[in-house]
């Protein structure tokens, strides 16, 4: 058995030629989730943690009941403990491989997951739930403010930029719909294009909700970072004739990609959505993939799911994968009685 402190969020030693149910990719709220429900059905489980969860630059977690405000990195603290309560590992690390490996004899599945570290387990069942990584417009002084100055989800942070001058920097189609939102939290709003195309009927419905449209190409994001001012933070954007539009906050439709870091030999599906919006891994009913006997819940799965869609996609899936399990323990305690029987029939 592992040796590890009461305290301890990570496991340090842990079984390496043990065979365990589920090994759980990713943990995030999907993965920890996923892998309660695994724990609590008495399922032996690995969470591998990368530990760069996508919302670590918030302040708190919004919209999640119970729980509005929380640290991130507080909700996970707390989630780790929780699975771990239940006999499920936490293992620090990165997946560098994860590959199908020979089935068994009733053709139950089975899975080799290499770490950075040269570390190898073996699975039953896997579920991916790696979230996913956030590419933001090439706008010079933008990535500084990622998480703070720079928004991208209405419902995650629209309330605590509530009446700020917002500024939205367009990236496609789908701004317009972002712009709608953020002007039901300020009346002070402000549509960068970019270069993306307005029609006059959209132009018209701005202008209807008192937003106010710059066609003039953008040329950086300026800061401030004088203490009297606050600190370091959105001073406004500058465009390329020399003016700066003063802005306290900027919204931004970023592409969305599912991270797929060492998981090309399970040859997962991918869909991309569209307008370049983002790629996520294609799944079915509760996260089942094409690929026997692999599960995807979260963000990896459904790009625009907030923390709670999350755990509760995970939670799910972990639901599902111990009754697969179930399912191919009775096949196999079943072929095994058949076994015995010819046994004794030939004695």
């Amino acid at each position: 058995m592992p040796e590890t402190t009461a305290d301890a969020e990570y496991e340090t030693e842990y079984e390496t030629d043990h065979e365990y149910d589920a090994v759980v990719i990713g943990g995030g709220a999907a993965g920890l989730n996923g892998a309660l429900m695994l724990a609590r059905s008495r399922r032996s489980v690995v969470v591998i943690d990368s530990g760069t969860p996508r919302n670590a630059p918030a302040e708190g977690v919004h919209g999640l009941l119970g729980r509005e405000g929380v640290p991130p990195a507080e909700l996970l603290r707390k989630g780790r403990e929780e699975v771990r309560g239940y006999g499920g590992r936490i293992v620090a690390g990165e997946v560098t491989d994860a590959v199908p490996a020979d089935p068994t004899a009733e053709g139950d599945p089975r899975f080799a997951v290499t770490l950075a570290d040269g570390t190898v387990l073996r699975a039953r069942r896997l579920l991916v739930a790696t979230g996913l990584r956030d590419v933001l417009p090439d706008v010079p002084g933008l990535a500084r403010h990622w998480g703070h100055g720079v928004v991208h989800c209405p419902y995650c942070h629209g309330w605590e930029v509530r009446d700020e001058p917002i500024g939205i920097l367009a990236v496609g189609p789908a701004s317009v719909h972002h712009a709608m939102l953020f002007r039901q939290l300020t009346d002070d709003l402000v549509y960068f294009t970019r270069g993306t195309e307005l029609d006059e009927g959209t132009r018209a419905r701005f202008a209807a909700r008192g937003i106010r449209v710059v066609d003039t190409p953008v040329a950086s994001v300026e800061s401030t970072e004088s203490p009297g001012e606050g600190g370091d933070g959105i001073e406004g954007v500058r465009l390329t004739d020399g003016r700066t539009v003063p802005r306290k906050v900027l919204a931004v439709a970023t592409t969305m990609l599912a991270r797929t870091d060492g998981l090309d030999s399970l040859k997962l599906p991918t869909e991309d959505l569209p307008g370049g919006m983002g790629r996520h891994f294609a799944s079915g009913p509760a996260g089942v993939t094409s690929v026997p006997g692999v599960w995807v819940a979260g963000n990896a799965a459904d790009l625009a799911a907030q923390v709670g869609a999350s755990a509760a996609a995970g939670a799910l899936a972990g639901a599902h994968i111990n009754a697969d399990l179930t399912n191919a323990d009775t096949e196999a305690a079943l072929a095994a009685t058949r076994v015995a029987d010819h046994r004794a029939d030939r004695e």
